[in-house]
């Protein structure tokens, strides 16, 4: 005989999960006995449920793998509602895990308990309650085949005590089987060559989906650059498309920080064709469409939704190294007209360069992009949290390689920016990575500190102090309202730091900086850096300052 969180554990380890996140609580104690037993699959406590799921969602952004993480009922599985959300917008491959009461009778009356599989449901690509022991390997089949079939994404899966506690008859596992993409069909293909082919100045795009496709099939990174090779059209990326190719090629052109009027906007608003890669609508749009213009073109692994400002009238439908390898065999050496807009990119390039040498204190945020890129190597990784800050090192911030800029511009979630740095730290332990987080938005998380020393990870923290929610001023400046609701006060960051048994810097000075820096990488181990930042809303205020666009 075998108790239902043995199979379920058996099931985790078949479908080759190494590494579960979360919190235990009283209906998951089965759960949490057979986890203990497994030779295969480590348990990380974390301090909130939020911080296990922003790990976990960063597990599988990086290594394209699901991730799982577990949660109690009720007051635990509530908190993985934001980073659901978080994984849902973002692909990330995510199984959550939660108990829930017995099923069979209710001696604690309603007591914690809420309806977590209808919760669940619209965060998530599928949630159900396991309703018996025998039906735990075909439910975790069915969970790891959706979370990664289409847009990857989580999925939900309730275990009720009783059905973990409940002995049954060895049950078999379902093996896990390979997934293959379809592939773009050669009407298609030859549709969108000649759409190219035919342009007087076309631009490409790399979205969100070309470096979260390539993180499950590393060969695409080179697929992508031999296509912008063979093509010679510029391109440049949204947010998250970069690193999808080398932004020190010499026809990247920029990316958008914005979704209009912002410096790669004088090429965009050129272009009479614009061929998106893996553009994910769920990203702030890096351009706008309109009932007239430019044409488009969607490559992708799927269709995109009919949105107000994208309609692409042109796709490529299916494996997406497979469409870039049939229409570079089309189009290469038959464009003319491929480098039309490449002129205007040093004057793009120059522009994003602007406030790099301001020497002000407090830091400017440019500045600031300028003298964390003195700190990092080309395979280093800064992990972002969410703020004012995010779109200079969008605009600025080179990046060469996938994943080596880590944020988040689709649920743009305050609070992920520390556990996607551990995470980070945790599978990459030779690269340097660094935390780079507002006062607001570090405080939201900050007490998985501890879970980074527990974890022995070598982790700078650095923390922009503006005693306030900094993006929101920005856009109350910008709309003509005044300060309301944005202000509070900190704690004493390098006193945090060492309350926790990290060590902590506190920055007075812009000479200061990388010396604080690179002291902190060398020294190892959990360091917080303190820096003071200026977001000049004041400027804009005073009309010195473009407001921030839509």
């Amino acid at each position: 005989m075998i108790k239902g969180s043995d199979i379920l554990v058996r099931a985790l380890e078949n479908e080759g999960v190494d590494c579960i996140f979360g919190i235990p609580g009283e209906e998951t104690l089965d759960f949490l006995e057979s986890l203990r037993k497994s030779k295969k699959i480590k348990f990380v406590p974390t301090r909130h449920e939020q911080g296990a799921i922003y790990m976990a969602a960063n597990y599988a952004r990086l290594t394209g793998k699901p991730a799982v993480c577990l949660a109690t009922l009720g007051p635990g599985m509530l908190n993985f509602c934001n980073g659901a959300g978080y994984a849902q917008l973002n692909g990330m491959p995510l199984v959550l895990i939660a108990g829930q009461k017995a099923i069979k009778n209710r001696p604690q009356a309603g007591f914690q308990r809420v309806d977590a599989v209808a919760t669940m449901k619209p965060l998530t690509k599928f949630a159900m309650q396991i309703a018996s022991p025998e039906m735990i390997p075909p439910t975790v089949s069915e969970a790891f085949r959706i979370a990664q079939e289409g847009k990857k994404g989580p999925v939900y899966i309730e275990l009720p005590e009783d059905i973990a506690a409940e002995k049954c008859e060895e049950v078999a596992l379902i093996a896990p089987h390979k997934r293959e993409l379809p592939i773009a069909n050669d009407a298609a293909l030859d549709r969108a060559a000649a759409l190219i082919t035919a342009a007087k100045r076309p631009l490409l795009v790399f979205g969100a989906a070309a470096p979260r496709r390539a993180a499950s099939c590393p060969g695409l990174i080179a697929v992508m650059e031999q296509f912008v090779n063979r093509t010679g059209i510029p391109f440049f990326t949204t947010q998250m498309g970069k690193g999808a190719v080398s932004e020190d090629s010499h026809l990247y052109m920029g990316t958008a920080a914005l979704s209009e009027g912002d410096y790669v906007h004088d090429a965009v608003d050129k272009a009479d064709l614009i061929i998106t890669i893996g553009h994910d609508t769920t990203e702030k749009p890096p351009f706008l469409m309109g009932p007239k213009g430019r044409e488009v073109i969607h490559i992708g692994d799927q269709s995109p939704p009919v949105e107000q400002v994208y309609f692409p009238q042109s796709e490529v439908i299916g494996d997406i190294g497979h469409s870039l390898k049939a229409l570079a065999d089309r189009l290469e050496g038959k464009l003319p007209n491929a480098r039309a807009l490449l002129p205007l990119r040093e004057e793009i390039l120059s522009r994003t360069s602007d406030g790099a040498d301001d020497a002000s204190w407090p830091i400017t945020p440019d500045r600031l992009v300028h003298e964390v890129r003195k700190s990092m190597g080309e395979k280093d990784i800064v992990a972002l949290d969410n703020g004012q800050y995010k779109l200079a090192f969008a605009r600025s911030y080179r990046t060469n390689h996938p994943n080596t800029l880590l944020l988040d511009n689709e649920l743009a979630t305050m609070g992920a920016g520390l556990p996607s740095a551990m995470m980070a730290a945790m599978l990459n332990p030779e690269r340097r990575v660094i935390a780079v987080c507002g006062d607001g938005g570090f405080l939201m998380t900050s007490q998985e500190i501890e879970t980074a020393l527990r974890l022995m990870v070598n982790l700078v923290v650095l923390i922009l102090v503006d005693g306030s929610y900094g993006m929101i001023g920005w856009k109350q400046a910008a709309r003509g309202f005044p300060d309301f609701g944005i202000s509070f006060g900190n704690p004493d960051f390098v006193k945090l730091a060492e309350a926790y048994g990290a060590k902590g810097t506190r920055v007075e000075t812009l000479d200061d900086l990388v010396p604080a820096l690179e002291a902190a990488f060398e020294g190892g181990g959990v360091h917080l850096v303190e820096v003071p930042i200026d977001y000049r809303i004041d400027e804009l205020r005073s009309g010195k300052a473009k407001p921030p666009s839509a």
